[in-house]
């Protein structure tokens, strides 16, 4: 049977689904012609035109209820339909695992995922829903990031995603809807002789360091971390880091790079250390392919800091 491709959209309300699902349809003419499905799930401020929607070959479906958003809903339309392509506006306030458990028709492959994201109202919800926007973009391909100014806080946005999606493509587009390539500040200088990683600013240097490691090849770096050196760990490696937060207390995850140090059997499981290491850009299985290795140049003993958890934020 032949594929038939499903583009799914999610993100909280008015962060601009409707807007992007038009450009694409509209003015991208996505697909040539193909005849399309797209179920949207809620009403936001911006509504699809029947002329419109002619004019792009596509049928629009309203699914107002999550309840109703079944398998044999689903499988109803598909026949109905018979559609060439499938568009999803998912609705910002249902649970992702609705979508993600519910079996799809036969045929139908979701191939690719977007969220979009309100940059003005954005800090907001990290801020007090935290939990419930994050599961709207844990499994997007690409995020995209509109409404952007000059002052949006880019680096502090990416952070939080990368900690819940690191496989996502972020873009960021500009109040007049063009992309934003600009680069991100970050909050310590790689240009110092040794660069000092405080508590504050590990989690961000981690996520940099594992993503841009090229700019890192030779650098000396600094910081406190706790130490990952059970008894089956190899002699001559260890792995220093930190816990950290990702979406919220029952989501912590440790942050290690692997450390090259010929005495690491007696640097002791679980403990504190303030170390200066020299990064080198090589293969580490660990890794599953080249990424930053630390090569320890001075290890001292440290005290356990007072909130044992670093942030992305």
């Amino acid at each position: 049977m032949e594929e038939i491709p499903v583009y799914l959209f999610t993100g909280f309300m008015d962060s601009g689904k409707t807007s992007l699902i038009r450009q694409t349809l509209l003015e991208d003419n996505f697909g040539e012609g193909a005849k399309t499905l797209l179920i949207a799930c809620e009403d936001g401020d911006e509504e699809y035109g029947e002329a419109e929607m002619k004019r792009a070959n596509t049928r629009l479906l309203m699914v107002e209820n999550e309840e109703d958003f079944t398998e044999t809903l689903l499988n109803n339309i598909n026949l109905q339909y018979l559609p060439d392509q499938v568009f999803i506006e998912y609705n910002g306030t249902w649970g992702l695992d609705t979508i993600l458990e519910t079996a799809l028709p036969e045929g139908w492959v979701i191939v690719q995922s977007l969220a979009t994201v309100d940059a003005t109202t954005f800090d907001l919800y990290l801020n007090n829903m935290r939990a419930m926007i994050m599961e709207q973009l844990f499994k997007a391909d690409v995020v995209i990031i509109n409404r952007c100014t000059l002052n949006t806080p880019k680096g502090k946005f990416r952070r939080a995603i990368k900690a819940v999606n690191r496989p996502a493509q972020i873009v960021y587009e500009r109040e007049d809807g063009m992309i934003d390539e600009s680069e991100e500040e970050l909050p310590f200088d790689i240009n110092q002789d040794i660069i000092e990683i405080t508590d504050a600013d590990y989690a961000i240097w981690y996520m940099d360091a594992q993503e841009n490691y090229k700019k890192y090849d030779g650098k000396k770096i600094e910081f406190t971390g706790l130490v990952y050196n059970p008894d089956k760990m190899k002699k001559g490696v260890m792995v220093p880091g930190r816990f950290a937060m990702t979406c919220c207390i029952e989501d912590v995850t440790f942050l290690g790079f692997k450390c090259k140090y010929p005495d690491s059997k007696s640097i002791p499981h679980r403990s504190w250390i303030h170390i200066i290491a020299e990064i080198r850009v090589e293969f580490a299985v660990e890794y599953k392919g080249k990424g930053p290795v630390l090569y320890a140049i001075s290890i001292e003993p440290a005290e356990k800091p007072e909130d044992e958890l670093v942030y992305f934020s």
